[in-house]
């Protein structure tokens, strides 16, 4: 009688407890997933897809306890790379990589990074400019999104099909630029000619363009020393910035610690990877240009370099009045050579 009675009491417990889980779950709903497609122009094989976007995606479903997970969309294939920040705001895609400068006058203040004529040693200098550069200004032009880093190519090079020994060889020459840059080449004397640099192979190659302004990773990861003949240094013409953001309504979904994780190891990754990505990319393709395509680099004399740098100071001028007119409270070109200065002393 007393074995049937703790009989009773155990199947009694036993099924008091299974009745309790689910209470339990109840009280306590899983964490929610986001599954966030990121779009972007680069191909598949390229470092911005295999090491920035890759690992980054890696970091962060391990920080969030795979509570975010990144679908990627390389080479264009969800947006056009002009049409990637607007795809973000709209919500075409949920988180965007591409240049500002693909979008001419959508970013003014974020211009002043690309001027001529400021000195980036290298990428990680470049980028770390540009990131606490646009925190401290917080430009209205990109409060539709949220910025989640910026990261830059520190200076560029001309890659062309004849050479370029002087500003007389660069007049009437088509060269592939945007943004910025196109003023630039338009100021030397060239013909700039905008076009994303998805586009830029097939262009050098049908002769459409003689040449491209641009860092010289785009001799590996573009494939243009395959179609260019000359590589002609000019540091002090060229800085691109990219973007990381993620659309607005999207960040405002997710709770506050999921955000802070996000945010703590998006700037760790930043600070460790993203940031120097070029110079380790322009070093790779420095060495199969020269070694594997036997490309020849053209250094112009400094009393050249300098006909160059005078003959685009002139952008730098028109830019402050645009800028006066913008209400900022800092002057950008100021703040912009102090940390260059100062960048440019750590990363040497």
């Amino acid at each position: 009688m007393k074995r049937q009675l703790y009989r009773s009491v155990f199947i009694i417990l036993v099924i008091g407890s299974l009745l309790l889980i689910p209470l339990a779950a109840c009280g306590k709903p899983a964490a929610k997933t986001f599954t966030l497609r990121l779009a972007h122009f680069f191909p598949a094989t390229h470092p911005a897809e295999t090491v920035l976007v890759k690992q980054w995606a890696d970091a962060l479903d391990k920080a969030t306890d795979g509570q975010v997970k990144i679908e990627s969309y390389p080479g264009e294939s969800l947006l056009k790379a002009p049409d990637i920040y607007n795809g973000v705001v709209e919500g075409v895609t949920d988180i965007g990589l591409s240049c500002f400068a693909y979008t001419p006058g959508r970013f003014p203040v974020l211009e002043s990074f690309e001027l001529p004529g400021i000195v980036y040693l290298n990428s990680r200098s470049a980028s770390m400019v540009a990131w606490e550069g646009i925190q401290s200004l917080n430009p209205k032009e990109v409060q539709d999104t949220h910025l989640l880093m910026v990261l830059a190519t520190g200076p560029g090079d001309l890659f062309t099909k004849t050479p370029v020994r002087s500003l007389t060889d660069l007049q009437a020459m088509e060269i592939r630029a945007t943004g910025l840059s196109a003023e630039t080449i338009k100021l030397l004397g060239g013909i700039p000619v905008g076009m994303p640099q998805s586009d830029t192979y097939d262009a050098l190659s049908k002769g459409v363009v003689k040449g491209n302004l641009a860092p010289v990773e785009v001799l590996k990861g573009w494939k243009n020393a395959e179609v260019t003949e000359y590589i002609t240094k000019t540091p002090f013409l060229y800085n691109t910035l990219f973007f990381v953001t993620i659309n607005k309504d999207i960040w405002a979904s997710m709770p506050a610690d999921l955000q802070k994780k996000i945010t703590d190891t998006t700037m760790t990754f930043h600070s460790a990877t993203a940031a120097g990505l070029w110079d380790m990319q322009n070093a790779e393709a420095m060495k199969f240009a020269l070694d594997e395509q036997k490309m020849e680099v053209i250094e112009l004399p400094e009393e050249e370099a300098q006909r160059w740098i005078s003959q685009v100071m002139p952008i730098q001028d028109a830019y402050k009045q645009k800028l006066a007119g913008l209400g900022l409270n800092v002057d950008p070109l100021k703040m912009i050579n102090e940390l260059a200065e100062k960048y440019n002393k750590l990363y040497e």
